[in-house]
This record gives structure tokens, C-alpha cells and sequence, in this order.
């Protein structure tokens, strides 16, 4: 068979069975114009390369995209999986605090917090596949629904570009930006936190070896005195997971954001004190079993005050380090 019928039967194939007849004559036609008189294969395979491959040229003809999303809606595409990635991200942590983060713990605090890791990180993922897919989906559907003309591409407002749009491009510094691993990071911290805060009686304490695997012998912490604060506990960790949130729709440190910043240190500073200046907070058991290692007296007077020394020093730093990339223009 001639290269050109061939060519013309690899455009045609591609196209539906009703114009097949019509675009092929046409095409013959546009190559017989393009050939010499007394052409060569040569000549024939030079209009063929510029007629270009087959199935370009079909598609032209279908008048169809070949690909999923095109120029015109890929960079709102983009701007919108960057914006809906994260916040579906940190949606899907928040679900993991408040989804009884502290049952099927295991059997060690290693365990509970390698469990709680996994839930966490096998939620974003599957939160982010799930958007990623849909919206996807969409925009495809979107770009073979837009028989517009203009096929310039669009603004993430879907609008043309005009020099106006620039500004409105915020001119945010790389140190003065928040990170969204830092966000990441604080709310698989409080899913951790709330966890072994609210199971410290199965989970903290003391392990010894026997028969190859790990005993639990006695817990560290006085569970019922942990459960009486449970009402300061949560706010501080709700407010937390709250700041994140707004951390997330500002993604730059502010003044504003640094003094939140701070106060929520203060708050969660302070219900730490409270919290280990209880006398019964330890377990007696616990005492009676480390009493080698320390007194009562030593807990109250070192490893208290130092605790409380390491906390305030934290707060006080990382309170400053908000403020000082608010100050970063």
C-alpha cells in the first residue's frame, strides 16, 4: 500500500466512522497539492513529515485535546491542588485527634506512637490521592466541556492575565514563610500528645525483659490526676490544632500570627506547670519502684524545676523566633 494511503488510514482510524469519508478525501486532496508533478517517494515522505504524525493530525480533526488538561486550565489546576492538598491534609490529622486517637494502642509507647504515625501518614496519603484524583477528573471534564475560542490561559481566578494581576502576587521571604512541614509536624505532635496523655496509665511507665519480650510493670503517672485536667488538656490542644489551621491560610509570619504564637505557648507553658506541680500526679507504685534511682525530695526539688526551667526556656525561644520573622521584610 502507498505511504499516503497509509498515512491517510492512520489519520481516519482515529476519528468517527461518519467523517472518516470526508476527511479522507480531503486530506488527499491536500496532499496531491502539496506533491510535484512527477513526485518521488521522497517528495511523498517530506509532505507526510510536514503534515506532521498521524495522530496530532487527527486530533486537530476531532477538534479534542490529547491531553488531559491543557495550557489554559493547567495553572489554575495547579494553584488549586497546591491550595486544597494541605488543607485536606491538616483536616485529615484533625479527624485523627478527635477520631479516639488513644484506642488499639499496642503494647508499649513505642508501639502507640508508631501507630499513631502510621494513621497519620497513611491519612494524608489517602486524603491526597482522593483530591488529587476528583480533582483532576474535574478539570478534564472542564477542558473538553470549553468550546470557547480564547483558549489562552487562565488566571487562577479564571480570568485572562493582565499586568494587574501582578499585584496581587504576594512577595512572601523564604525565611519569613512557614513551612508546611512545621504544620505537619505540630499536628501529628498533638495527635501524639493527646494520645499518651489520655492512655499514660497503659503506655508510660516501667518495662523490664522477661522471657524475651517487654512486661509492663507499673505505670508512671496517676491516670485519674491526668483525667482531672482533661478539660485545660484539650483546649490546648484544640487551640493548637486551630493554629495551625491559621498558619496554614496565612503560610507567612505576621505580627499578629507571632503574637498568637506566643500566647498559645504561655498557655500550653502554664498547664504544664500546673499539671506537674500536682504531688499526686506520679504513681505510688512507680515511686516505690524507682526509689533507688531518686527520692521524693530530689523529684520536687531537681528534676521539678528543671522540667520547669526547659519548658519556659522553649516557650520563651520559640515565642521569639515568631516574632523575629514577623519583623523579616
Amino acid at each position: 500500500m502507498e505511504l499516503i494511503e497509509l498515512y491517510i488510514q492512520e489519520v481516519t482510524r482515529r476519528l468517527p466512522e461518519k467523517n472518516r469519508e470526508d476527511i479522507a478525501l480531503e486530506l488527499q486532496s491536500t496532499i496531491e497539492d502539496m506533491l510535484p508533478e512527477d513526485y518521488t517517494e521522497e517528495d511523498m515522505k517530506a509532505v507526510l513529515l510536514k503534515l506532521g504524525d498521524p495522530v496530532t493530525l487527527a486530533s486537530r480533526y476531532r477538534d479534542r485535546p490529547m491531553h488531559l488538561i491543557g495550557p489554559r486550565y493547567f495553572d489554575v489546576y495547579i494553584c488549586l491542588l497546591k491550595m486544597i492538598l494541605p488543607i485536606a491534609a491538616v483536616i485529615s490529622l484533625i479527624g485523627l485527634i478527635g477520631d479516639n486517637p488513644f484506642r488499639d494502642m499496642g503494647n508499649t509507647i513505642v508501639d502507640a506512637i508508631l501507630i499513631i504515625l502510621g494513621k497519620g501518614i497513611a491519612g494524608i496519603i489517602s486524603t491526597g490521592i482522593q483530591v488529587f484524583f476528583w480533582l483532576t477528573i474535574s478539570f478534564a471534564i472542564l477542558e473538553r466541556l470549553d468550546t470557547s475560542k480564547d483558549q489562552s490561559p487562565l488566571t487562577k481566578d479564571l480570568k485572562p492575565w493582565t499586568p494587574e494581576n501582578l499585584k496581587d502576587i504576594p512577595n512572601i521571604s523564604k525565611k519569613k514563610a512557614v513551612p508546611m512541614i512545621e504544620i505537619y509536624a505540630s499536628l501529628l505532635g498533638l495527635s501524639v500528645f493527646a494520645a499518651l496523655y489520655f492512655n499514660a496509665a497503659n503506655l508510660l511507665g516501667v518495662y523490664e525483659k522477661r522471657t524475651g519480650s517487654l512486661i509492663f510493670v507499673t505505670p508512671s503517672f496517676n491516670q485519674e490526676v491526668l483525667n482531672s485536667y482533661w478539660l485545660l488538656v484539650s483546649c490546648v490542644v484544640i487551640i493548637g490544632a486551630l493554629l495551625a489551621i491559621y498558619k496554614l491560610f496565612l503560610r507567612r509570619w505576621t505580627m499578629k500570627l507571632a503574637l498568637f504564637h506566643a500566647i498559645y505557648q504561655l498557655l500550653s507553658t502554664l498547664t504544664f506547670i500546673v499539671i506537674i506541680s500536682n504531688p499526686d500526679l506520679l504513681n505510688r507504685e512507680f515511686l516505690v519502684y524507682q526509689k533507688t534511682l531518686f527520692s521524693t525530695d530530689e523529684w520536687k526539688a531537681s528534676i521539678y524545676w528543671g522540667l520547669i526551667l526547659i519548658s519556659i526556656f522553649f516557650a520563651v525561644y520559640d515565642s521569639y523566633q515568631g516574632f523575629r520573622k514577623a519583623k523579616i521584610r
